[in-house]
């Protein structure tokens, strides 16, 4: 699929993957094993949108990193779910404290993990480069890949059905 669906308006949390999502999927590990992430500045700007928009935001990843950490602080992000080896579990714990549904909530993901997730969700978004299998089961795909604005886009879609509502 690739339009939004009619459950869009509704939305009152966005959760997002990581790894593919906020970055290229590559990271760059040291011979230190220090680990860095490059992100996109526009979706950094789009977050800040969405939370003074008063939506929700939340980061779930299965991976532990100190940049996500640190990017997430520095953008607001207060609900920074990592080193999660069960997504959908994380996500209904979140929703149970933030008193949402999961029709209230959409997810962004790109690879086959993120599925549960995804399928778990009201409203659930695949960035352009995301695996086939991932693509074929959401509700939109993204125009622009993960790591090169797909974040962005997806804030933009959120807020502007929003408006339309």
């Amino acid at each position: 699929m690739s339009g939004p669906g009619p459950t869009l308006a509704g939305i009152r949390l966005v959760a997002f993957d990581v790894d593919g999502v906020f970055t290229d999927g590559r990271f760059y590990l040291s011979d230190d094993g220090v680990e860095s992430k490059a992100f996109h500045t526009q979706d950094g700007f789009g977050i800040r949108k969405l939370i003074n928009a008063g939506i929700e935001v939340a980061v779930i990843s299965g991976r532990r990193s100190g940049a996500v950490e640190r990017r997430m602080a520095e953008l607001g992000v207060a609900h920074v779910i990592q080193g999660c080896r069960d997504k959908v579990a994380a996500l209904d714990d979140l929703l149970a404290t933030l008193r949402l549904t999961s029709e209230q909530c959409a997810f962004v993901g790109d690879d086959i993990p993120d599925l549960p997730l995804l399928q778990a969700v009201g409203f659930s978004v695949a960035v352009a480069n995301a695996v086939a299998e991932v693509r074929e089961h959401c509700d939109y795909t993204t125009t622009a890949a993960g790591g090169a604005g797909a974040v962005r886009e997806v804030c933009e879609l959120v807020l502007g059905a929003g408006s339309d509502a």
